[in-house]
């Protein structure tokens, strides 16, 4: 992994000595035109033209568009980005009417052996720096503002294991909120349960939202879809999420896919609730019918199974919603994204 500057890389201090002879000035031109405006260098207009063809030079982009697929009417677009090295990565923007909603990937790869996600099956290559990881918002968000659409959402549930990568993911975090303007609040990092990481987050000076992917709620289970379970079990987990809802104030999720006879039935939906109690105020739980993978052969709870699970865990107090899938058909929903190659499709806004 190359540690040499990137446009999206760089901070406010490492602009300054490449901007060295320059009015100093320009380093904020620079910054705001990078973030407040989304501009390309190209299109920085207070820069002199020669400065910024230097620039391009000297902060490169991190990442090579290889292909752009959408689905649900051009409203989800998956791109498919190629790194230094090599290794590949996936970004899924989500539009909606007045916002727009980006899943950024952590790890090109992941290692945590969740056999039922694409990413988990096909492994770990490397983590991303910082820069691969605010690059991926930037142009997702260049993409939603061509289509009238403002970024109002990062979600940190893309290819990899946000918090195994946490001081990357941390300085991504702090560019999403200090030179994009994303509130804290609209700023999700998913774990599969990494305590350490969980505690490290609950001492950040922002207060992001925690969203644990559960998907079993005792241990025999857990370990069974999740392994890293084995190394933080569930009483461990619990108390770090408890602990990190009291210091920020913020409710946080459980992530739940719904695997028909696995970890649907009634027995299930008990024990979930259980958990939940155990965080004050409440978890709110997300159920994700499983989505398809090609390796993976147990298949996702039936439409009238996830009803009923949905409806016996309201009766039993627990804040709950059923996650609508977007981009199954294009493999990008939750658990699906795998960095394959496939044909150019432009995105259509």
């Amino acid at each position: 992994m190359t540690t040499a500057l990137t446009r999206y890389g760089a901070t406010l201090d490492d602009l300054a000595p490449l901007l060295a002879g320059e009015p100093r000035y320009r380093v904020d031109q620079l910054w705001r035109g990078l973030y407040g405006q989304l501009a390309e260098l190209d299109d920085i207009a207070p820069l002199p033209v020669a400065l910024r063809r230097r620039l391009a030079d000297e902060l490169p982009a991190a990442l090579s568009p290889v292909t752009e697929t959408t689905s649900d009417a051009g409203d989800t677009v998956k791109f498919l980005f190629e790194l230094g090295g090599g290794a590949l990565v996936e970004t899924v923007l989500m539009l909606y009417p007045d916002r727009a909603t980006v899943c950024v990937s952590s790890q090109a790869g992941c290692a945590m052996g969740c056999g039922f996600c694409a990413t988990g099956q096909a492994g770990f290559t490397r983590h991303l720096t910082t820069g691969e990881i605010v690059e991926q918002v930037v142009r997702a968000a260049q993409r939603a503002r061509a289509g009238g659409r403002r970024l109002s959402n990062v979600v940190f549930m893309g290819m990899g294991e946000p918090l195994a990568n946490e001081p990357a993911v941390w300085g991504a975090v702090e560019r999403f909120h200090d030179a994009l303007g994303l509130s804290a609040r609209h700023l999700t990092i998913s774990t599969v349960g990494i305590v350490p990481g969980i505690r490290r987050l609950t001492e950040r000076r922002l207060p992001v939202t925690l969203a644990v992917s559960l998907h079993a709620a005792n241990d025999e289970r857990r370990s069974e879809l999740v392994p890293i379970n084995r190394r933080y079990p569930l009483d461990v987990l619990i108390s770090a999420c408890a602990d990190h809802v009291a210091a920020t104030g913020r409710r946080m999720s459980f992530e739940w896919a719904l695997i028909d006879g696995v970890n649907d039935r009634p027995s299930d939906a008990r024990e979930l609730a259980g958990l939940v109690r155990r965080i004050r105020p409440a978890a709110h739980v997300n159920l994700i019918p499983l989505n398809p993978t090609p390796g993976w052969p147990t298949r996702g709870t039936p439409p009238a199974g996830v009803r009923s699970f949905r409806d016996q865990l309201v009766v039993l107090g627990v804040n709950v919603t059923v996650r609508r899938n977007r981009g199954t058909d294009i493999d990008a929903a939750c658990g699906q994204l795998a960095a394959r190659e496939v044909t150019w499709q432009p995105a259509t806004l």
